[in-house]
C-alpha cells in the first residue's frame, strides 16, 4: 500500500516526523562536538566543492543568469545527497563543524600565545578570506573572533536548525548553500555577476539562525543579555552582511570587546563599523570566544531536544 503523502497524513504522524527531524539535530550537534568532522579527503563537503569547481569551470560567465544556474545545482546537489542519508543525526553531524571551528581558532590563539606571528598568519586562513598579511597580533585577535562569531551561525546553528526543519535534506542543502557562497559568493571581477544567486541566497538561509543565534548568545551569557540585545539592535544592522553583523555583535557584547574596522581582500579594503563598546581583542579572547560558541551549540542541542521529547509526548 503506497503511503500517504506528508500533507494528508494524520497530524500525529506529521508531528512525529517533525519530531524525529528535531531529535536528530540535537544529536548531530552533540555528535559534532564529541567526534569532529571527518578527514578532508573523506569529508562530502569537500567532494562537493570540487564537483562545483568543475560546474564553474564550464559554465561559467558574467551573467546573474548563469550564477542562478550554478546556484540551483548545487543546492540540488546537496539536497539529493542529504536524502541519501536517511539519519538526520548523520547528516547533521556532516553538516555541523563546531569541533573543527574551535579546534582551528585554538590552533591560532596558541601561536600568538607562543609569541609566532607568522605561524598565526599561517594558521588565520582557515578561518577569514581576508589578507593577513599585514595582521599585528590584535589585528589576528579580532580577525579569529570575528570569525568564530559568524562561523557559529554559518557551520553550527543554521545547519541544525535547517535539519531541524527538513532533515538530512535540510542539513546537507543548507551546508551546499553556505558552501556556494563561500566559492563564488564573495565579490570579486570574476563573481560579482556570477555569484550573485549564490550569495543572495545564503543571505536568505542564514536570516532567522543569525537571530537565534544572538538569542542563545544571550541565553548562555544572561548577565550581558541586555547589553547583546541592545548591540545586535544598534550595531548589527551598520554590517556589509546582515547576518555576520547580528553575530558579530552578540559576541561583541558578550565578551565585552569592539569588533569591526579595516579588513583588506585581495582587490579592495573595508572598513567596517565598530561593533560593541568594549576594548580591542587579544590572544586570549580568541579561547573565549571559542567558548562562548561551545556553550551555543549545547544550548542548541538542549533546546532541540527538549522540543524533540515535547514532540514526542504529544504524540
Amino acid at each position: 500500500m503506497t503511503p500517504a503523502p506528508f500533507f494528508e497524513r494524520p497530524p500525529t504522524a506529521r508531528v512525529g516526523r517533525r519530531s524525529t527531524f528535531v531529535g536528530g539535530a540535537a544529536i548531530g550537534l552533540v555528535l559534532d562536538r564529541l567526534v569532529g568532522e571527518p578527514p578532508a579527503r573523506l569529508h562530502p563537503v569537500v567532494g562537493f566543492g570540487r564537483v562545483m569547481r568543475r560546474v564553474e569551470s564550464r559554465f561559467w560567465a558574467d551573467s546573474r543568469a548563469r550564477g542562478i544556474g550554478h546556484a540551483v545545482t548545487g543546492v540540488g546537489v546537496g539536497a539529493a545527497a542529504g536524502s541519501l542519508v536517511t539519519s538526520t543525526a548523520l547528516a547533521t553531524t556532516v553538516a555541523v563543524a563546531g569541533r573543527a571551528l574551535a579546534d582551528e581558532a585554538r590552533a591560532v590563539s596558541a601561536a600568538l600565545a607562543a609569541g609566532d606571528l607568522e605561524g598565526a598568519r599561517r594558521l588565520l586562513p582557515s578561518l577569514v578570506g581576508r589578507d593577513v598579511a599585514h595582521l599585528d597580533e590584535k589585528g589576528i585577535a579580532r580577525a579569529a573572533v570575528e570569525s568564530v562569531a559568524e562561523n557559529t551561525v554559518d557551520a553550527v546553528v543554521a545547519p541544525a536548525l535547517w535539519a531541524a526543519i527538513a532533515g538530512g535534506p535540510g542539513a546537507l542543502g543548507y551546508r551546499a548553500v553556505n558552501t556556494l557562497d563561500a566559492m563564488v559568493g564573495h565579490r570579486s571581477a570574476r563573481h560579482t555577476n556570477y555569484g550573485w544567486a549564490s550569495a543572495r541566497l545564503d543571505d536568505a538561509a542564514t536570516w532567522v539562525p543569525a537571530r537565534v543565534t544572538a538569542a542563545l548568545v544571550a541565553l548562555v551569557r544572561p548577565a550581558a543579555a541586555a547589553g547583546v540585545w541592545g548591540t545586535v539592535r544598534r550595531d548589527g544592522r551598520a554590517h556589509p552582511s546582515p547576518n555576520a553583523g547580528v553575530a558579530e555583535a552578540a559576541f561583541a557584547a558578550a565578551l565585552g570587546l569592539r569588533l569591526g574596522g579595516e579588513n583588506r581582500y585581495r582587490d579592495r579594503v573595508e572598513l567596517r563599523p565598530a561593533l560593541g563598546d568594549g576594548r580591542s581583542p587579544e590572544a586570549h579572547d580568541i579561547l573565549a570566544a571559542v567558548r562562548l560558541s561551545a556553550d551555543v551549540q549545547w544550548a542548541l542541542a538542549g533546546v532541540l531536544g527538549a522540543l524533540a521529547v515535547a514532540g514526542r509526548w504529544r504524540r
